[in-house]
């Protein structure tokens, strides 16, 4: 069992998903810290994968990785990205991860021979779970569950919920649903029916909301307010409304701070009101809403572009740049097949190229071409991960003059593969979690635009992938130009490349990304918007 002072907060959503539980909880936390409090956060997925590490970026969206190596659900992008907090492998599980842990105890014997079920050995292993984030320290635990009450994989994990509330005391847990109030342009009106029967279901499971969230496109009014209290057994002043806002997600957190949402939630757990502090968080935003500088157009050229979530993190590290060089950002994806055979007119008019990661040969090569535009147009680049591939890549094809370079991952039969499997991977099978993952040092050449972007000689980031930089051809890629300007503390891996007779060109093996928050801009996302601004205004 946890310590005693720790609090728990459970967050579900009903009527449909996507409807912003993650900067909802995020929202949540955020304010706690602001008035003092120590918190963490936790997202519970009932789909029976092990991690989302294997999962497609068209039915997930990005893979968010942790310093300790976890691959883990986007949402948890935006727990660190809010609250500040540093997530880990207790930050998020899955339905297959609690159920292959059963399973695999059962196989040992660690049941004793009893007939395993859902309830309790499931939902025990559930509780455990949200348990663990109670360290020591920890004021407040926050928990969202995804998908929508009434899911039928999410039942176990809601009764895990209820029985919490048994277990911990109900002046220790707070229910928070979120839930969808439909505005219906053919009647013109806002309807509570949905959210009435999404409480209802929660109810007939044995959780009765303590606060009731309401996404909406339209302002509520006291008749709704009231009916919902009524209906949905939630106090009149614990019906929060969460309008969509107008800028920036950022704005959530003040616009449920302004409804006292923070304070009710301290009510409830009866725990003190701490003097509440959004000066800075607030000064941000006004950077966002109102940047003074010129607009600075970036291109993102990557595979999954109408997929928004697929490339999450990047967009808001580059929204954070913006904020920290005042920059009115634009940013404007491309898909990297539209550029294969020298179609670069999605290209005219950027300011800075962005080639994000990825897997797999598809539109490889119009990475490529947006590589070759950015280099030979002198446009500040930069490439992360697989785009850090291509820029050694297009440089091995077209300044080297190895025609057929590649990566091993694209063409094994290549004659010339200056991208090659890490050598600690040759005996992997395994898909899920196998990669080179999570937190690692990198020292910086000195003189280095890497080195003065961080400020630093060494520095740690994150990552996530199985290919490298092959060292047997670092030799006349040196001589065409590139420079290995970040290196593993033993000098066998190469982290980061530059060209220094560029405006300003970066990549790098790592994901900068995942380490960016608005107030803490990443130093590379924050330098290169910087370049890209300088190249606008010329």
């Amino acid at each position: 069992m946890p310590h005693n002072r720790c609090k728990f907060i459970f967050v579900t959503g009903g009527v449909v998903s996507s409807l912003g539980k993650g900067i909802t909880a995020a929202s949540i936390a955020l304010l706690l810290r602001q008035r003092d409090y120590s918190v963490t956060l936790q997202k519970l997925d009932p789909y029976l994968n092990i991690d989302p590490g294997t999962m497609s970026p068209y039915q997930h969206g990005e893979v968010y990785v942790t310093d300790d190596g976890t691959e883990t659900d986007l949402d948890l992008g935006h727990y660190e990205r809010f609250a500040g907090v540093s997530c880990n492998r207790n930050s998020n599980y899955t339905a297959g991860r609690i159920y292959s842990t059963v399973l695999a105890r059962e196989r040992e014997g660690g049941y004793l021979g009893k007939t395993v079920q859902v309830i309790p050995h499931i939902t025990d292993e559930i509780k455990k779970a949200i348990l663990s984030q109670a360290d020591e320290g920890i004021d407040i635990a926050i928990t969202e569950v995804g998908g929508t009450a009434g899911d039928i994989e999410g039942l176990p994990f809601l009764e895990a919920l209820r029985e919490l509330g048994q277990d911990l005391g109900r002046e220790n847990v707070l229910y928070i649903h979120l839930t969808l109030i439909p505005w219906l342009s053919a009647s013109r009106e806002l309807k509570t029916k949905p959210s009435q029967q999404s409480a209802s279901i929660l109810r007939n499971i044995g959780i009765i909301p303590d606060i009731l969230i309401c996404r909406t496109e339209k302002t509520l009014q006291e008749e709704h307010f009231r009916k919902l209290s009524m209906f949905c057994s939630v106090p009149l002043d614990a019906v929060i409304e969460e309008k969509d806002v107008e800028n920036s997600i950022y704005e959530v957190p003040v616009e449920l701070a302004d409804q006292k949402l923070d304070e009710l939630i301290l009510k409830r757990l009866q725990l003190p009101f701490n003097h509440l502090d959004l000066d800075e968080w607030k000064n941000m935003i006004g950077r966002v809403v109102n940047p003074s500088g010129p607009p600075v157009r970036i291109g993102v050229v990557g595979k999954y572009m109408g997929l928004r979530d697929a490339y999450k993190s990047i967009y808001e590290a580059l929204t954070h740049g913006g904020i920290s060089n005042d920059a009115k950002l634009e940013i404007k994806g491309i898909e990297s097949e539209d550029l294969e055979g020298d179609r670069t007119d999605a290209l005219e008019g950027i300011d800075g190229i962005l080639v994000p990661g990825g897997f797999g040969h598809r539109g490889i090569e119009g990475k490529l071409e947006a590589v070759r535009f950015a280099r030979e147009r002198n446009i500040p680049f930069l490439g992360i991960c697989l785009g850090m591939q291509c820029a050694v890549i297009e440089t091995a094809r077209h300044l080297v003059g190895l025609s057929d370079a590649n990566s091993s991952e694209f063409n094994s039969a290549c004659s010339h593969p200056v991208i090659h499997l890490m050598e600690e991977q040759t005996e992997i099978t395994d898909k899920g979690g196998t990669m080179r993952l999570g937190l690692y040092p990198c020292i910086l050449l000195d003189g280095s635009v890497a080195k003065s972007a961080y400020g630093s000689q060494e520095i740690s980031e994150r990552h996530r992938h199985r290919y490298e930089f092959n060292n047997n051809y670092r030799e006349r890629l040196e001589e065409a130009g590139l420079v290995c300007s970040g290196l593993s503390p033993g000098g066998d891996l190469v982290e980061i490349i530059e060209r220094p007779d560029h405006r300003w060109f970066v990549a790098c093996q790592f994901h900068p990304e995942f380490t960016s928050t608005p107030l803490r801009p990443n130093p590379l996302f924050k330098a290169f918007v910087g370049a890209a601004g300088e190249h606008a205004i010329e």
